[in-house]
């Protein structure tokens, strides 16, 4: 395996006790929130495998919803995040599953508010890593390493054309592209991880295409 950063192996600055259980988890209500693209105002966590089984001496549970609420990793309010939840009127529930998944640190967040809903499937795989595996759905692998947008889509012709010359149009480099779709013709998916944060009016002319129906995107 090789190591890019010594962070690679130690993991990131951040709230103990665990690199994988805490700032992993972490992570992963973070990016949750970014794709979600703004604050929700309830969130159920499905917990799985030894998320499920180590979540509360680990502070697993408060550490998504750290997250959630924009902290860092390193963030010290991730101790007393379920305080500040309150504070935001944001309700909550921690579901520990007995289900298997592929990975034993696995979390399922479904959230949403008046304007809509979103479910987000994240693995944490060490040192503080995370992998996004499902949105809504729609299978994908995400590592929110690099700046990325999710574009949903209807399965048309030329949509995948039309936002790639947009990104281009803007110098914007498309490091990693891929997509999915549940069934031929009706809603896909595109996951794109580019070189740059992107502004909020190059998402802006990206919901303007024909066919677009929903754009989010992770800054780094």
């Amino acid at each position: 395996m090789k190591f890019t950063s010594v962070f690679d192996i130690i993991g990131p600055v951040m709230i103990g006790p665990s690199s994988s259980h805490t700032a992993g988890a972490a992570r992963i209500g973070r990016v949750a929130r970014d794709l979600f693209g703004r604050s929700p105002k309830w969130v159920k966590i499905h917990l799985y495998g030894s998320f499920a089984e180590t979540y509360k001496g680990h502070g697993t549970d408060v550490a998504i919803i750290g997250g959630l609420l924009d902290f860092d990793t390193f963030d010290e309010r991730i101790k007393t995040a379920f305080d500040h939840a309150k504070k935001a009127e944001l309700a909550f529930e921690i579901i520990p599953e007995t289900a298997n998944k592929e990975h034993p640190n696995t979390a399922r967040i479904v959230m949403g508010d008046e304007a809509g809903e979103m479910s987000v499937e994240g693995i944490s795989i060490g040192g503080g890593k995370i992998e996004i595996s499902e949105v809504n759905g729609f299978k994908l692998r995400l590592t929110g390493g690099m700046p990325a947008l999710l574009v949903v889509h209807d399965d048309r012709a030329g949509c995948i054309a039309n936002v790639a010359n947009c990104l281009a149009m803007h110098s914007i480099n498309i490091g990693h592209m891929e997509v999915s779709r549940i069934e031929r013709g009706l809603t896909a998916l595109m996951v794109i991880e580019i070189d740059q944060n992107v502004e909020d009016r190059v998402l802006q002319q990206i919901s303007l295409i024909p066919n677009i129906t929903k754009v989010s995107k992770i800054n780094n």
